[in-house]
């Protein structure tokens, strides 16, 4: 039952990886590219690697630490290479009305 519970998560967690790559082949921008990236792939790694805690139950503490450790560091670099990119000028797609981040430094005074 633990290997079918196993496979299950496996697949699941494969399923996200690909709908990941295809975030970022189809999304429009680098800043939705990073988006679809990132969520998707957190969670893909997150079910591969409760699916190979099902295949061996004695892994199952550090496959937990890596999945804590992939929830904490995958938003973060995520954020901090978007940042870094709306920092550099790479623009926005023509679609996007909203600039939340442009607004916010208006307010702010910082230009």
């Amino acid at each position: 039952m633990a290997e079918v519970m196993g496979s299950i998560l496996v697949v699941v967690g494969a399923f996200f990886h690909f709908s990941a790559g295809l975030g970022m082949l189809r999304m429009p921008d680098a800043y939705t590219r990073m988006q679809a990236g990132t969520k998707a792939s957190t969670l893909g790694n997150a079910l591969v690697l409760l699916g190979l805690a099902c295949y061996h139950p004695s892994w199952s503490l550090k496959l937990l630490i890596l999945i804590y450790f992939v929830f904490m560091t995958n938003p973060v670099s995520s954020h901090a290479l978007t940042r870094a990119a709306y920092a550099i000028g790479i623009p926005m797609t023509k679609k996007a009305d909203i600039d939340a981040l442009r607004d916010a430094r208006r307010d702010m005074g910082d230009r």
